[in-house]
């Protein structure tokens, strides 16, 4: 049995698409396929001081490294933790004066443990770095230039005593971490703020509508006092329907939503290839996602043209509103967009199903809980029609529906959002994943509240105005400026 739970799978050549994984047993939606500790990771330039370089969780007071000044930490054991990586990263700081950018450090933390343990077969891992896919030869001019300066920077952070590694290999490196890097999130999964390599992970091919999910879970403390060192922060792979001895197992490395022939076009310019997924070969769901009006009232083609591009201009001018954190012009350019949307656009096209995202999520931020269930409740209707019944993003918007709903006091559609947004996150993110668990309480909690409401309305809402004022489910956090971060890290 190797070591690292990946006698369950295995590499193999996928037509046409290089390497691919395999499974070697039967799995059914939810079972964890294997856990890979990162080979390497980094917390995103932005967010060093705020969360901790070991576990990559989000805390308040974090402990700082008295010697370089840079890295952060939980406290002591995730410190101790740390240190096999960072002391070389520790004096190299030191010397060069200043921490240089993510994709530098993250190269560094790469080649001082090929330095520690060879280039060979990490323990573990399917395959060593070397074998990982650099792409550098597709590289445009933009992107041939962005590497050098990466090189060249790399040069100078790196310590002379270190061991030495050619330009073509540190070329390499580079190239392995911008289409091989995986995003790492906080532990609740809702904010990006860290990069790693995973080099079984990246062995995964891409599908639209893939058999598997990747979650990045935080691990917990007790498991570092104990032998399951590794269990710090690591990413699960996951089934999302049943998958028999012998299926390639594949994940989504962009979000579904959006016609095959965009999906295409990021995946070509983010990952150098063309996707011949099922789904996009036959433009499977593109017809919902572009659904026009039905009926006597059909628009003409010239209308919905029109409304599409006011559409896209709308999400130009929301991102910019949203940025500057303007929610109450958010507020007032959804509306006037929904306004020339709703004649003409159907339930599930795809420009209707972005704005009432926002809309619902901003008015949620700004406490205008009504008119947000609203357009949550014809958002996730929209959604359940075109994304896989297991899908992360799904059930974050799901979940994210019901809080929204039983903020505006409709305990019984909340009740049943949050109950439909537990049963799927358990298959993508499993039972012990900080965000389940909340959702977990929250379905206690809303189920109880359900059936106070159904023996005694009156009392309910008296019950309730006391509850609002102690405040248990969380208000709404700030709305993030990503949908969602994508699971697989791009430099844009």
């Amino acid at each position: 049995m190797t070591k690292g739970g990946m006698e369950s799978v295995e590499v193999f050549p996928a037509e046409g698409k290089g390497r691919g994984l395999r499974a070697q047993k039967e799995f059914l939606p939810g079972d964890v396929i294997f856990a890979e500790p990162a080979y390497a990771a980094v917390v995103f330039d932005s967010l060093t001081h705020i969360i901790c370089h070991t576990c990559f969780k989000r805390q308040e007071r974090l402990h700082r490294c008295g010697q370089c000044k840079f890295a952060y930490y939980c406290d002591r054991t995730c410190q101790r933790a740390a240190w096999l990586d960072h002391k070389n990263e520790c004096s190299a700081i030191k010397r060069h004066g200043k921490a240089p950018t993510e994709n530098i450090r993250l190269a560094a933390r790469i080649l001082w443990r090929m330095e520690r343990e060879g280039s060979g077969l990490a323990e573990g891992c399917l395959v060593s770095i070397d074998e990982l896919q650099n792409h550098v030869d597709s590289f445009g001019e933009e992107e041939k230039k962005e590497l050098h300066a990466d090189v060249e920077s790399f040069l100078e952070y790196w310590p002379p005593q270190s061991q030495q590694f050619g330009m073509q290999f540190i070329s390499h490196v580079f190239g392995v971490i911008n289409c091989n890097g995986f995003t790492l999130s906080d532990q609740r999964g809702l904010q990006a703020v860290g990069v790693g390599i995973f080099p079984n992970l990246c062995q995964a091919n891409h599908d639209c509508w893939p058999n598997c999910t990747v979650i990045f879970n935080n691990g917990n403390h007790e498991a570092v006092r104990s032998m399951f060192h590794t269990q710090m922060s690591r990413i699960e792979l996951r089934a999302l329907s049943k998958i028999s001895p012998g299926d390639e197992l594949t994940v989504a490395y962009v979000d579904f939503l959006n016609v095959s022939e965009e999906r295409r076009k990021q995946l070509k310019k983010q990952y150098y290839f063309d996707c011949m997924c099922e789904h996009c070969k036959k433009q499977i769901k593109d017809d919902l996602m572009l659904a026009v009006k039905e009926g006597e009232n059909k628009p003409s083609a010239e209308t919905v043209k029109e409304v599409i591009q006011f559409s896209k201009d709308t999400l130009e001018k929301i991102n910019k509103a949203r940025l500057e954190g303007v929610y109450h012009e958010v507020v007032r350019l959804c509306r006037e967009c929904l306004k020339k949307q709703e004649p003409v656009l159907g339930e599930t096209n795809l420009y209707l199903l972005r704005i009432l995202s926002i809309a619902s999520e901003v008015l949620s931020y700004l406490q205008m809980f009504e008119e947000a269930a609203d357009y949550a409740k014809r958002m996730v209707d929209g959604y359940l029609k075109i994304y896989h019944p297991n899908n992360a993003q799904l059930g974050m918007a799901v979940m994210r529906a019901g809080v929204t709903h039983w903020h505006a006091g409709l305990i019984e559609a909340g009740h049943g959002l949050i109950c439909k947004a537990y049963a799927i996150l358990l298959v993508t993110h499993g039972p012990s994943h900080p965000i389940t668990k909340d959702l977990e309480v929250m379905r206690v909690q809303t189920e109880m509240e359900l059936r106070m409401f159904q023996q005694n309305e009156f009392m309910y809402y008296k019950m309730r105005e006391a509850a609002l004022k102690n405040q248990k489910i969380q208000v709404m956090p700030e709305p993030s400026n990503e949908t969602s971060p994508s699971l697989f890290h791009k430099k844009e």
